[in-house]
């Protein structure tokens, strides 16, 4: 259980804590309603108000780009967590389960972040049937930007990919290949022999022949995702550049 009040008011600085974070995100990304949908609304409203509100170049597009920098920026953060927390678990727990949360990291965890930064990027340019110029004619007034954004939340993380794809056609090739790989990943975890070979691995083991066919995946899941952001035949390359690096 979670209150509302940090997830809204706990957005960076020390009380900002990696599970309040997580929390934040997962709210934005993953959930759906249990109950009062108003309730659910007012939180993601206030929420997004936050990132909006407190991101005057996104609301005024003083930049280059209409980015969203300050929810970007926490995408980012809650992805770099992730990964270092790996890390530090498979330290704290000897190394149990460390194969299975490893496949996890590349590939569900990894999905998190990217639908986030295309959340961000689609701000901008047409990665959804939802045209930015439709809901930000102008310099866009802040409480369009939060009913923009919440419209595309409302899709899961599978699905933003899936969008932006279908929108970058000559991507076709390089689409089928990311899902291609992450329909592998799925069938590990719906294996149950397979899954329990990987979360009963000490360690993730490179000699392990399961660990390395689902390893095999992950890098042609993410090989796909780099030729996605770093496409310079669209404005992602630009974007990533501008946003995902610096």
């Amino acid at each position: 259980m979670a209150f509302s009040h940090d997830l809204v008011h706990q957005i960076g600085g020390e009380d900002d804590t990696n599970k309040n974070a997580t929390r934040r995100i997962l709210l934005l990304l993953e959930s759906k309603v249990v109950g009062r949908e108003d309730a659910y609304e007012r939180v993601i409203n206030q929420i997004l108000n936050r990132y909006v509100l407190e991101d005057h170049g996104f609301v005024e597009r003083s930049g280059k780009y209409h980015v969203p920098r300050f929810l970007l920026n926490d995408f980012a953060r809650n992805w770099w967590t992730m990964a270092v927390d790996f890390a530090y678990k498979k330290r704290r727990r000897f190394g149990k389960g460390a194969a299975i949360r490893n496949i996890k990291l590349r590939f569900s965890r990894k999905l998190i972040y990217v639908s986030g930064l295309l959340i961000c990027f689609g701000c901008d340019i047409p990665l959804d049937d939802l045209k930015p110029s439709e809901i930000c004619p102008d310099k866009g007034k802040a409480p369009d930007c939060v009913n923009c954004l919440k419209r595309r939340l409302q899709r899961t993380p599978i699905e933003i990919l899936a969008d932006a794809l279908l929108h970058l056609p000559h991507l076709d090739q390089k689409a089928k290949n990311i899902f291609d790989a992450y329909d592998g990943f799925l069938g590990i975890l719906t294996d149950e022999t397979l899954r329990e070979r990987l979360e009963n691995l000490d360690s993730d083991r490179y000699e392990d022949k399961a660990f390395g066919d689902a390893r095999k995946l992950s890098h042609d899941f993410r090989d796909g995702l780099i030729d996605l952001f770093f496409d310079q035949n669209s404005q992602m390359y630009e974007m990533t550049k501008n946003y995902g690096v610096f």
